[in-house]
């Protein structure tokens, strides 16, 4: 029965995603914390894996159209990577399971979702943004940021708070790409927050597995309800009421957050 209830809660979330675009991380790992009495360290670890997983799909679906900006998906990645690779580390060293790593992953998640709140919440006020032209001519100089450091540091922050928490990319990634690549089409910029949380939440879920903190039946049970999921999500995003959606999203993700941060 557990099983099948994983099932339902991947499928719940692939088709939310499907609909809005929200990050899986956001909405899985509170889920299972709160839904399932899972240990923060768990959910965390067997998310990210899980984000692995429906992310390929469609950075395979993006690959295929040209769309992900590679320079910026390698910038990105030369931060997020060894982040997520010295977090592990310092996890081994401290250990995982202890009470107060426990303690600050909680607070660190219910941050991260907060903050996710907040630019699910600015994106409804705002409304849909249709995407600049797009000149592939001037592809080359759309990749280019604002200043060269800013996707590295914004890489490794992204790199330490996934690890922590699996939760960072998705709305918050899209949010800030939009202002570090003000040049650089919306459909570019969501297909680069893809790609490189592909990579991202592989090394972080294995580092995480190297820890023993990823459930393998429970990973496989959230896969086979999240796949189709996500697919009769993305049928059905012109059709459902997308900014209702987030907005209701927007409040769950603050109850959920501010659970974890003031508890």
């Amino acid at each position: 029965m557990e099983n099948f209830a994983f099932i339902v809660a991947g499928f719940t979330v692939g088709s939310i995603v499907g609909l809005t675009g929200v990050g899986g991380g956001s909405l899985m790992t509170p889920l299972l914390i709160f839904g399932f009495g899972i240990q923060p360290a768990l959910a965390v670890g067997t998310d990210l894996l899980f984000a692995a997983g429906t992310k390929f799909g469609g950075l395979i679906n993006l690959t295929r159209r040209k769309l992900v900006p590679w320079r910026v998906v390698l910038t990105l990645c030369a931060g997020s990577i060894p982040a997520a690779l010295v977090t592990i580390a310092v996890l081994h060293s401290v250990g995982s399971e202890t009470k107060e790593v426990q303690h600050l992953m909680s607070v660190t998640l219910g941050a991260a979702l907060l903050l996710t709140a907040a630019a699910t919440l600015y994106k409804v006020i705002r409304g849909p943004k249709l995407p600049p032209p797009s000149n592939e001519d001037n592809l080359s100089l759309n990749q280019k940021p604002k200043h060269t450091a800013y996707p590295v540091l914004f890489g490794a922050l992204i790199g330490v708070l996934v690890t922590l928490t699996s939760v960072g990319a998705g709305a918050i990634g899209v949010t800030v790409l939009l202002l570090l690549y003000p040049l650089l089409p919306l459909q570019r910029i969501v297909a680069a927050d893809i790609a490189y949380a592909v990579p991202l939440t592989l090394v972080a879920g294995l580092g995480h597995a190297s820890l023993g903190t990823v459930n393998w039946q429970m990973l496989l049970m959230l896969l086979c309800g999240s796949i189709p999921g996500i697919w009769v999500g993305s049928h059905l995003a012109n059709k459902a009421p997308e900014r209702f959606i987030r907005f209701a999203l927007c409040i769950l993700l603050t109850y959920a957050g501010s659970r974890l941060v003031f508890n």
